[in-house]
């Protein structure tokens, strides 16, 4: 393994992609001998034919890593402690419980202060290992799963981690916490004490055979000190966590530094060999994206993800960049796209009909944005799955069709042909025919042109509505997508809010459109359910910001749940995605397929491993 740390480069295209065929092998989890160290009762009752227990759980196939590896590729085991790491977030917090909906928890609470049952690793579709508990049971149907805890696990004060602590959290979280966690623990029938250091959930009959996984994500939350500061209240006092790091400093809604954990119980493991290196990280808040940009410039932090290819093409050309003392990486992933889009809010009676959601995608000219204002930096989206894998291809075919094929009458009849592609102009110009078509689809949908103005011919309704943006760097798209719509006679305003006001209105399905993005990964599962399920679809705070409520889309997010290999999930994916697309939810944006990183100063990295999602700062160190 060849490790170095990184000196200013030249920006250059990414490499080839990482190839998925190593990870996506199809032999099932074996067991694995139990630790030297577990207890008595726990060897008492040994697995049955049907079960396995294991260092770690793919969703499907076997995970990368076996029982004896001792570290991950993309991190070094050698790599040195120290140094300091200071990154940027554009907005304000004032909580440190990242658990519930009320409140806006700051950056880095989660994953850093608290520990989890198990860990993903990022060079894998999805797969998780040993954490606070180190090994996991289950039979092959998954009806149950059983997590051991390690007897090493702690909190920051030294006290152990305990299965009370385990099923203390699942209690709070199903009862308190944020819509995903209900969900996901409603699906839990029953908890069994499996001797001192086990415990096991059985599942009912709603679950999944991704349910084990999102469990083995659990966050562990101390019992003692959430039994007397309630978890169903925000606020800023520091809780009692056990990850590897621990909140050092908090200045209310302007920055949070966390303290490397020296004697951090989990340092060792081999999952985490290599990674958390930095002595200190520290998120600042601005209040406004261009303002935090100029900070970096100036060295007022020294770690940055660019996330507009317009600003990395403009915005980075200074004398620190050419002299070597700011470093400039173009680093390739394989992740999916996500979905970046207009989305309409169809709860409005405006959006209920498809006719009019599809005419209003004609109105944007990605080809004309992407030239004029983003430097030909960005592919066009055209799906959930684009830039991997699971983008469906030509017509569905074999297991891909036996899924749509009940569905026939059910949904457009587009979803049998090509996959969906968004309304293209070509470049400048080539936005007439597009409009012309709209004005077809809209006119179909009882809207026609008077005195200059889009009225419902039958009850002389004005087609108005405003585009809600939190981001003023996405002000120039939204408005030269409303100037267009302007040319079918409609009323669109831009409007821009603070975060805070933003997210209560996001919360409460209080827009008729705004810019979203949905991240996915390449094992879609129960998140789809918070996304596009019918039944968060009327659950203040869930994702389903479109408000889709169509039974076929929850049947196919059944079967990608329940899908028992990768060509089944592959299939289901693809067929979900077909009828999202199809169903004009949303006006697709644009995507990146690699990731643009900046930073002052030495840091190392393991250069020659690009991790199946990109870029992981936790593996990074400080020279």
């Amino acid at each position: 393994m060849h490790v170095r740390p990184d000196r200013p480069l030249m920006r250059t295209a990414p490499a080839p992609a990482l190839a998925l065929a190593a990870v996506l092998v199809t032999a099932l989890v074996t067991a694995v001998l139990p630790p030297p160290h577990a207890a008595a009762e726990d060897l008492a009752a040994p697995p049955g034919p049907e079960v396995t227990r294991s260092h770690a759980v793919a969703m499907h196939g076997a995970p990368r890593y076996g029982p004896d590896f001792a570290h991950l590729d993309y991190a070094n085991p050698d790599a040195p402690k120290g140094g300091a790491l200071r990154m940027a977030v554009v907005g304000s917090f004032d909580s440190l419980n990242p658990f519930i909906v009320a409140g806006r928890s700051a950056a880095g609470v989660r994953g850093y202060h608290f520990p989890s049952l198990l860990a993903r690793s990022w060079d894998e579709p999805f797969t998780l290992y040993g954490y606070v508990a180190e090994t996991i049971e289950m039979p092959a149907d998954r009806s149950w799963v059983t997590f051991h805890l390690n007897p090493a696990a702690r909190f920051h004060d030294g006290t152990p981690i305990t299965v009370d602590d385990v099923i203390f959290t699942m209690e709070q979280l199903r009862t308190h916490g944020l819509p995903s966690y209900r969900r996901n623990y409603d699906r839990i029938d029953s908890v069994e004490r499996v001797g001192e250091h086990g415990v096991r959930f059985n599942l009912t009959d709603e679950a999944d055979r991704e349910t084990p996984m999102i469990l083995g994500l659990m966050p562990v939350i101390s019992r003692a000190w959430y039994g007397e500061h309630p978890i169903d209240r925000s606020g800023l006092q520091v809780p009692l966590g056990g990850g590897p790091y621990r909140i050092a400093a908090v200045d209310p809604g302007r920055s949070i530094t966390y303290a490397r954990v020296e004697d951090w119980w989990a340092a060792d493991l081999p999952f985490f060999r290599g990674q958390h290196n930095f002595d200190t990280i520290r998120f600042d808040y601005y209040r406004d994206a261009d303002v935090a940009l100029e900070a970096f410039k100036s060295s007022v932090y020294n770690f940055r993800r660019e996330y507009s290819a317009e600003d990395w093409a403009t915005r980075y050309d200074i004398p620190a960049a050419r002299d070597g003392r700011m470093t400039l990486l173009t680093l390739p992933h394989d992740r999916p796209s996500g979905m970046n889009a207009f989305v309409f809010n169809t709860r409005r009676p405006l959006f209920a009909d498809p006719r009019v959601r599809q005419a209003l995608a004609y109105a944007f000219d990605f080809d004309w944005v992407n030239e004029t204002l983003l430097h030909g930096q960005y592919d066009r989206i055209t799906g959930l799955f684009t830039n991997s894998i699971l983008a469906p291809e030509g017509p569905p075919e074999g297991r891909e069709l036996a899924l749509l094929e009940p569905f026939r009458g059910q949904v457009a009849e587009a979803v049998f042909g090509p996959p969906y592609a968004p309304p293209a102009t070509g470049g400048r110009g080539g936005l007439r025919g597009n409009l012309r078509t709209a004005r077809d689809l809209l006119a179909e949908a009882g809207w026609t042109v008077r005195g200059g103005a889009l009225v419902h011919a039958g009850t002389g309704q004005r087609f108005a509505f405003e585009i809600l943006l939190r981001h003023a760097a996405d002000e120039r798209v939204a408005l030269a997508y409303a100037r267009n719509l302007a040319r079918l006679g409609i009323d669109a305003t831009v409007r821009t809010v603070d975060s805070a006001q933003y997210a209560s209105r996001a919360e409460t399905f209080d827009f008729d459109m705004t810019i979203n993005f949905w991240n996915v990964t390449l094992s879609p599962g129960a998140e789809q359910d918070y996304y596009w399920g019918s039944r968060s679809a009327g659950i203040e705070g869930s994702r389903n910001l479109p408000g889709v409520r169509d039974p076929v889309v929850d049947a196919l997010i059944d079967r990608l749940e329940d899908a028992a290999t990768y060509e089944d999930l592959t299939a289901a994916a693809r067929a979900l995605d077909r009828v999202l697309m199809w169903g004009h939810y949303f006006v697709p944006l644009y995507y990146l397929d690699r990731d643009y990183v900046a930073y002052w100063g030495d840091l190392g990295r393991v250069t020659d491993v690009d991790p199946l999602y990109g870029m992981v700062i936790e593996a990074w160190w400080a020279e």
